[in-house]
Parts: C-alpha cells; structure tokens; sequence
C-alpha cells in the first residue's frame, strides 16, 4: 500500500483525541497553490467546492489562492459568504441546487454572485425576485446547469448523466425557451477524473450546446477534476480553456472539491475491543457509516497506515466500528503485530468527503477536528463534539 499523506509518517496519533480528522494544513496549502498556478496560467477561476470539504478554519487560507467558493445551498453559501470571500470580501460566491425553496431564495439572492438553476421553471418563478436584487446587487448573475447527456462515471451513484438524472437541463428541454437575462452555463460530469474525461464532455457540450456559447458571458466545467493527483495533463487543461475561452470569448470556472483536500489529512482511531468468532475482530471508535459512509456507499476501501490486505502481514482481523449496523464493517487488513486495545490507528487521505458527511446514528460520537501543520509542527485541535451535538439534533 502507498501512503497518500505521505506528511503524516511519523506523525504520533496520540498527539490527539480518538476518533479524531486531522489535516495538515501545509498540505492544503500546497494544494491551493497549484491551483493558483493553474488561474494564472489558464485564465480560469478556481472555486472551492465546499459540499468535499468545509474545514471554514482554513477558510481564508484557501481564500488568498482562489477565486472564491460554491455552495450546494443555503447554509454552504452562508459559509462560503462568512469565511471565504477573503478579508476584503472579494471572493465569489456560487450557488447550485436541484431545487430552492423561496424562503432559501430570498436569502441567497443578497449572498450569491451566481446563482444557478436546475429548470427553466425554477429560473422562471425567482425571475421578478432575481431581478429586484439585481437593482442593489448588479454583479448577481444567472446561469443554468445542463445535462450534457455524456456520462464519464464510472460509480452511477457518483454519476449525474446517467439516464433518469434530476441533474441539468438536456438539450431537447431548450427549445423555444426565451434565455434572455442568463448570462451562463454550468455542467458536471466527473468524479476523480483527469483531464481526459474533461476533454471528452467538452466534445459533446460543444457538440450540444456550442451554438448557444457566443450570447453568454462564463461557464462553469464543474467539479471532479483531479487536479492535485500526481499525473493529472495539466499542461493540456492549460491549452483547453485557453483555447475554449479564446473562441467563445468566455469566462471559465472551474469549482474542484477533492482537488483541494485529496492528500492532506488522516482519521485517528482507537481499538476498543478484539475478539474472536469464526475469525479476529477488531472492534474501533471510528465508524464506516458515521464517520466515513463513502466507503460504504461507492464503496471503496480505506487504507490504513502500516496496514496491509488480509493475510499480506501476520495478524489478519475484520475491522468494525461500534455502531449496532450489521454492515459498520471497514474491512480485512493485516498487520505486523497483533493489535491491542488502546492501540491508535490512522485511516489515510480523510480530509475530503468525510467530515461534511458525519452523523451522530446510534450515538455514535463525531470525531474531534484537528489541524496540524507539518512545516511547523504546531498542532491545534479546533474542535471537540460531545452530547449536546448528539442530542440537539433530535429535537
């Protein structure tokens, strides 16, 4: 197995609370520069996907490097407004949903810069309501989210262009429409992707709706693009949007997610338990469905450092978490030694899709939220969750 975060060998979970997220933010740094680099040499702006991670402590880091933040709804876009527009406020603010409710609507249209659509008939019942913030706010724009009918998923729970998808307006659904008083379009189609998969949606965007590019003023190519993977073409992005920028004459966003969090922080875990049935079991603080349910839904297998498949190392045991589902089961995974209670393990690449997906299910407890820089070594644990957050949600 290779470590992803690779900063944290040597790192000492003891150092923090169990469970515990824990990101480097010398890591996320680095990430954010490169993707700095990517603005300077493209011309495209670079959101910040809050829906992959909203660690809002590292929200006017990651404002100095971008261009701003996109939200998923309401309270994302209030984030992205209170922490991520830098401390000048000029970060930009875009909102998507599947659908708004008018009460979300009339905050949003006094905290967004763009607001995009799911249907014309959403877009048509907030005109007069978009049109009336625009008199104090011009810089609101509007743009619609198109199904380019092209999928690149390979997950299809991951994949918004499969057929029967609520996400984005197909083609055929534009015609006789009046689009006067939009000023762009947004797509997304990828998922941990390269610039390959990109490439070929632009093909079948130009394809579908190249004629309606020339009257428009952005686009937005979505998230999904793995741009801090070690390999990604950036070189050929450069040359994409350049080129797609230069023949429409349009303004191009890119809004990565994992891009921003992929390599830079760890899940700690305690054992609290070993016992033994028809193999070893490992009973642990941390849980698939509450902390970590992307390994459940994709599913994929999460990797532990100095861990390795079953039966690869000495001590095999089934990892399991403390919840009462039958299937809070993180898996095979061998080890040097035989594993004992207290004994700290930590779950590697855990800043991206984890902390935003966490739930108190069984009473299961949130992990604790740390952020460790590894130029420095200064550590802070920023936040802690205890009954409270449990029972407050309930009622």
């Amino acid at each position: 197995m290779t470590i992803k975060c690779q900063t944290f060998e040597g790192f000492d979970p003891s150092r923090v609370p169990s469970p515990c997220f824990v990101v480097d933010e010398a890591a996320v740094e680095a990430n954010l520069k490169l993707l700095q680099q990517l603005q300077q040499r493209s011309g495209a702006k670079v959101l910040a996907a809050l829906k992959a991670f909203s660690c809002w402590q590292l929200g006017e880091l990651t404002a100095r490097y971008l261009s701003g933040s996109c939200a998923s709804g309401l309270h994302e876009a209030r984030l992205a407004r209170e922490h991520y527009s830098g401390s000048d406020g000029s970060g930009e603010v875009h909102v998507y949903s599947a659908a708004y409710s008018e009460a979300d609507m009339v905050a949003l249209v006094e905290l967004a810069d763009h607001l995009v659509f799911n249907s014309f008939d959403q877009w048509r019942r907030f005109k007069p309501l978009i049109e009336q913030a625009q008199q104090h706010r011009p810089q609101l724009k509007v743009g619609l989210r198109i199904n380019p009918e092209h999928s690149e998923g390979t997950v299809a729970i991951y994949d918004p262009c499969a057929p029967g998808s609520r996400l984005g307006i197909p083609l055929a659904a534009f015609s006789g429409q009046d689009l006067s008083g939009l000023s762009g379009l947004h797509f997304h189609t990828l998922c941990e992707q390269g610039f390959d998969a990109l490439d070929r949606t632009l093909v079948a965007v130009e394809r579908k709706f190249g004629h309606l590019l020339p009257q428009l003023e952005w686009i937005n190519f979505g998230g999904g693009h793995w741009l801090t993977a070690p390999g990604y073409d950036l070189d050929g992005l450069v040359e994409r949007i350049r080129d797609f920028s230069r023949r429409y004459d349009l303004q191009v966003y890119l809004e990565p997610g994992e891009a921003i969090a992929i390599h830079t922080g760890v899940l700690v875990g305690e054992v609290l338990d070993v016992a033994q049935t028809d193999r070893q079991h490992a009973l642990l603080d941390v849980s698939a469905t509450c902390h970590m349910p992307d390994t459940l839904e994709m599913p994929y297998r999460a990797d532990i450092f100095t861990a390795g498949e079953a039966d690869a190392k000495p001590h095999t045991y089934e990892l399991g978490g403390p919840s009462c589902l039958a299937g809070d089961r993180i898996g095979q995974y061998s080890f040097d030694r035989p594993l004992r209670v207290g004994q700290r393990l930590l779950f590697d690449d855990m800043a991206h899709y984890t902390m935003v997906k966490t739930t108190t299910f069984n009473g299961v407890k949130l992990p604790a939220i740390a952020i460790w820089n590894s130029d420095t070594d200064e550590l802070r644990v920023v936040r802690e969750f205890g009954y409270q957050d449990f029972k407050t949600r309930l009622s």
